[in-house]
């Protein structure tokens, strides 16, 4: 039996896409975390070593148009200067200061913030980071 998830966001979007008649495509379907370093759930990061956290997209992506979010400022990693795209457009890096034996939770979007955006103006699916130093 196989059996097939799809989110409540997924349905809508594609609710919405059928409804207009636009064709569902790459380009009109928001991007989505497809990496980050450190990994989410990653329980051995090495808070003297790790200094910064890199989220690669599925797209382009749109420079300057972020939203890391905290859940807690006791949770949320110490930021340092401003975070960046690479040239690929699809990589954005961010410096870090981590302290050892913490847990850290980053919303990459999230319900009220969506300034991960693709090229086309597309905000990226919410996705929940979370990891912990050693």
């Amino acid at each position: 039996m196989i059996r097939i998830m799809i989110t409540s966001a997924c349905v809508v979007l594609l609710a919405a896409g059928f409804a207009l008649g636009q064709e569902i495509t790459v380009r009109f379907m928001p991007p989505s975390v497809v990496k980050t370093v450190p990994q989410s759930g990653d329980t051995t990061v090495d808070a003297t070593v790790t200094k910064q956290i890199t989220v690669i997209f599925s797209k382009k992506m749109t420079d300057g148009s972020w939203s890391w979010v905290q859940m807690s400022k006791e949770t949320f990693p110490g930021i340092v200067g401003e975070p960046k795209y690479l040239d690929d457009q699809k990589t954005c890096l961010v410096n870090v200061k981590l302290e050892p034996h913490k847990t850290y939770v980053v919303w990459i979007n999230s319900e009220k913030f969506s300034g991960f955006k693709d090229v086309d103006g597309n905000s990226a699916v919410p996705y929940l980071l979370v990891f912990q130093t050693r």
